[in-house]
């Protein structure tokens, strides 16, 4: 019997996708931008103390081969021929910190995570040598002094880590965030890896001047960080070196993004003035500002959004970070176990269309922007004897909700031009719920392209049009239009309106818990009391309480 006929497409091109909850491979047609097939592995990470969030790096690798692994072998059962692939993209979660030995190739530490807050000590530290009047971090990288950027947690390592240490000063030392530490390894590792990154990804670092687009002596010598452990910095679409084990061993590697710039791209804000907002671990929305660097006087970050090609101009953006938007969910499943997957929240919401006033305040890693605010933790407020599961997952989902209506407000403000409608992606806009939610809390219509792989649809894109590979046109008149599903508000605009100012009290709320000198900064404290000093002292206060409260 005859093999089957292997069917046609016309060039393809994969997207690497690394986030912080998962890793998938994803291929599209460069002509349709139709998804053909991917796979996806979530990633674990790791809590060892208070605040810290921590991943392993080869766990990271491995499950990135896994992906390309098994989606081409779904790609062989649709008849589909791997040998069509030209081009692979590279989008990845940004911040998150790696360093590695180039001689063996093996990670150094664990990679810290963006999430991350063991720096918050160093950070207070370094923001005392900052002249009040010159804020020159700010200036160059467009970045607040935070616990969320790569240098400090460089120099985290620099300080804590005898193996990084040992081997910065025997020049065995690379740093990267988490694309260069897969382009590295992809493309060789120890045996010629291109040690590399683009000009997104080293925006995020505070290491990088946004204006000239080059590794900055002086905040590099304010972090203490040596400039040979650093990558060499790329555009975001050109050939970085081959692919050199696996399926696709011989591809080449020729778009890399930070994940919310791949998702601007995706979305095809190409325009200035265009904005995106992406729902993820984090919550994330970009506004295309063209060539021009905006500095934004209410809370948010100005960004490098993309460069499509050594020759092409940079493009910037204004962005608003929340750091727990998908996160809270994942928490109430590992952490509190009111729901077995995911998805089950919009179930549970559905059930009581509803938080019947209680109030859910994420602030894990502290409020990121509107805000930056570290001393704020996590609070659910509003309880009743009423509250139930289903509430609080109600609460949950408004969380991310309103969360996006603060940032989307400071964009308002900085910009000043509102928002007529916002375009949203990521895992999380199949919540149908969630979707209606956060156009009844903006009071502005939410549109969803029918596919919501934004993310790596913009690495795909950047790989795509890469010089020398060439299989997809960046041209207005060639993208590809693309469905969207529209949500509009449905409420009225007076009880939006309450809703949200009740937020903005939980959130005040959840602000200065913790100091760097509190407990919470040495964990050991808590590990060497006693599990008695915690009974008497819960007793302590529950007989407090009852007797202010007149209860015999």
């Amino acid at each position: 019997m005859a093999a089957s006929k292997k069917a046609v497409l016309g060039p393809l091109v994969g997207a690497v996708d690394q986030g912080t909850s998962s890793t998938r491979f994803l291929v599209f047609n460069s002509k349709t931008a139709e998804l053909l097939s991917h796979h996806q592995v979530e990633i674990k990470q790791e809590f060892p103390r208070e605040g810290w969030v921590e991943q392993d790096p080869k766990e990271i690798l491995h499950s990135v081969y896994e992906c390309i692994e098994k989606t081409c072998e779904k790609l062989g059962q649709l008849n589909i021929d791997i040998s069509n692939i030209k081009a692979i993209g590279v989008s990845n979660q940004r911040e998150t910190t790696v360093v590695w030995d180039k001689l063996t190739g093996e990670p150094l530490y664990n990679a810290v995570v963006w999430l991350d807050l063991r720096t918050q000590s160093t950070v207070e530290s370094l923001s005392k040598r900052i002249p009040g009047n010159n804020n020159f971090v700010k200036s160059k990288t467009g970045l607040p002094l935070s616990t969320y950027f790569s240098a400090v947690k460089l120099r985290w390592l620099l300080d804590n880590v005898r193996k990084v240490q040992k081997a910065v000063e025997e020049k065995r030392a690379l740093f990267g965030t988490i694309d260069s530490w897969l382009i590295w390894s992809l493309t060789g590792g120890v045996n010629g890896g291109v040690h590399c990154t683009d000009v997104t990804n080293a925006s995020r670092t505070m290491l990088f001047n946004i204006h000239s687009l080059e590794w900055d002596k002086q905040l590099c010598e304010f972090f203490g960080i040596p400039m040979e452990i650093l990558p060499n910095v790329r555009s975001s679409s050109e050939i970085y070196g081959l692919m050199k084990a696996g399926a696709l061993e011989g591809v080449p590697i020729s778009g890399c993004l930070g994940d919310q710039s791949a998702a601007l791209v995706g979305q095809m804000c190409f325009q200035n003035g265009q904005a995106k907002n992406t729902y993820g671990t984090g919550c994330f929305l970009l506004c295309n500002t063209g060539h021009k660097c905006v500095f934004s006087d209410h809370g948010l970050l100005t960004t490098v959004a993309y460069k499509l090609g050594r020759d092409k101009p940079v493009y910037y953006a204004l962005e608003g970070s929340v750091a727990i938007a998908g996160a809270v969910i994942r928490w109430l499943r590992d952490n509190l176990g009111i729901i077995e997957s995911s998805e089950e929240i919009e179930k549970l919401a559905k059930e009581v269309g509803t938080s019947y006033g209680c109030y859910f305040v994420p602030a894990f890693s502290g409020l990121y922007a509107p805000y930056w605010e570290p001393s704020a933790r996590g609070i659910i407020c509003g309880l009743t004897q009423f509250t139930n599961k289903c509430h609080i997952a109600f609460a949950a989902l408004e969380a991310v909700c309103f969360q996006t209506r603060e940032i989307l407000d400071a964009m308002n403000r900085d910009c000043g031009i509102p928002l007529s409608h916002l375009q949203v992606d990521g895992g999380m806009t199949s919540n149908k719920i969630l979707m209606q939610l956060q156009a009844d809390i903006l009071y502005i219509p939410v549109v969803k392209p029918s596919m919501p792989e934004t993310t790596a649809l913009g690495a795909a894109m950047a790989a795509g049009a890469a010089e020398g590979v060439g299989v997809w046109s960046l041209e207005p008149e060639d993208l590809s239009a693309v469905t969207m599903e529209r949500f509009e508000p449905q409420i009225n605009a007076e009880e939006s309106e309450i809703r949200y100012s009740t937020w903005k009290k939980a959130v005040m709320k959840s602000m200065g818990w913790v100091t760097t000198q509190s407990p919470e900064s040495d964990p050991s404290i808590f590990c060497s009391l006693p599990l008695g000093f915690f009974i008497v002292s819960s007793m302590v206060m529950l007989i407090g309480a009852r007797y202010i409260s007149g209860i015999p």
